[in-house]
């Protein structure tokens, strides 16, 4: 396949900028398997779509506020860092934007204090060391400023520092947020413990790869950037549970995919933790869950991919073009969809 066939066209009016005041107030399209009709909904609707015993699998990854500024020292030239990963030492592994690529040993003075040195680089990502006045994560909570997408044309605000983070949120590493679950609040997730779903956690540390294209015309030759993962074996457990009882697995998320699709070991499901550069497009079958939570993707990019892969390419986009003709709302702060597999996905 090639990467021009997940090509659509998309009014840029429709990529939204900002969330909805209320999290679970946005639209739900509802993709049933075969040719059944679409069924627009809300996401608030959802604890009527799913049956008791049905569990939800959530990424509770928590977004580092990955992005500062900054000036070479000596020159004066503008600097962007976009911290990819946190290590030890107060170390990071980093996409830096300057005018010249940066040298071993180069020096970063930071526009919130403290400097950060240049260690090396490795293809695209720099090795830096941070000379700030905390450990590095306590530091950039103050310091850093939050990661929004390029497509959100403004700069992050105050609001963003909470509604770019999941309710669930606890585990500090990620530099994108796991979109799908935004839509869910308190009240949502009560009123579907009250249908009787399930819920569960995985994490992965969602890098800042996702926004990067896909670059090969043949997209069996595009390489994922890794990622870190954890599925614990108490989901493992739940996820056993649920299907010995009939109930179904729906994944809030392309992550939660991934991660479970990556700790599968000859199809059975086992406790995980590490690195992951699945790529997962159409001809790959993914059989670790029944159905799929997912906001509007980009074009061409490896989430339409993979969500083709699960529901059909054909059906997918038949319900883009119907997105766009109803006006969803599409991307990072958008509208979602349900989906369950296609026939032969």
């Amino acid at each position: 396949m090639k990467k021009s066939d997940f090509h659509y066209d998309l009014p840029a009016e429709l990529i939204a900028q900002a969330p909805l005041p209320e999290r679970s107030a946005s639209r739900l399209l509802v993709v049933p398997p075969g040719e059944a009709g679409f069924d627009d909904r809300h996401v608030r609707d959802l604890p009527g779509l799913l049956r008791e015993g049905d569990l939800l699998v959530f990424n509770d990854t928590r977004v580092i506020p990955a992005r500062l500024f900054g000036h070479k020292a000596g020159s004066g030239g503008r600097v962007e860092i976009l911290i990819e990963r946190l290590q030890p030492g107060n170390e990071a592994r980093a996409q830096v934007g300057a005018s010249k690529p940066l040298k071993p040993g180069g020096r970063i003075e930071l526009d919130a204090g403290g400097e950060a040195e240049v260690l090396g680089r490795d293809g695209e990502f720099y090795h830096l060391r941070f000379h700030v006045d905390d450990a590095l994560e306590s530091w950039l909570l103050r310091a850093g400023r939050m990661p929004l997408p390029p497509y959100i044309r403004r700069e992050p605000g105050v609001d963003d520092d909470e509604r770019y983070q999941t309710v669930f949120a606890r585990r500090v590493g990620a530099v994108a947020a796991p979109t799908a679950g935004l839509h869910f609040d308190d009240a949502l997730l009560q009123a579907l413990r009250e249908r009787g779903v399930q819920s569960g956690h995985v994490t992965l540390h969602v890098g800042a790869g996702t926004f990067q294209p896909v670059r090969v015309d043949d997209i069996a030759q595009h390489r994922m950037h890794s990622e870190w993962l954890n599925v614990g074996a108490g989901l493992v457990e739940q996820v056993r549970r649920t299907r010995a009882a009939g109930g179904r697995v729906i994944a809030v998320g392309t992550t939660v995919v991934r991660a479970l699709e990556s700790a599968l070991v000859d199809g059975e499901l086992q406790p995980f933790a590490g690195e992951t550069r699945i790529f997962i497009f159409p001809g790959y079958r993914i059989r670790s869950v029944d159905a799929l939570l997912t906001n509007f993707h980009l074009p061409e990019s490896t989430l339409l991919m993979l969500v083709s892969a699960f529901a059909g390419k054909s059906r997918i986009f038949a319900a883009y073009e119907h997105a766009v003709r109803e006006r969803y709302r599409f991307f990072s702060y958008g509208d979602a969809m349900l989906l369950w597999p296609g026939e032969g996905a």
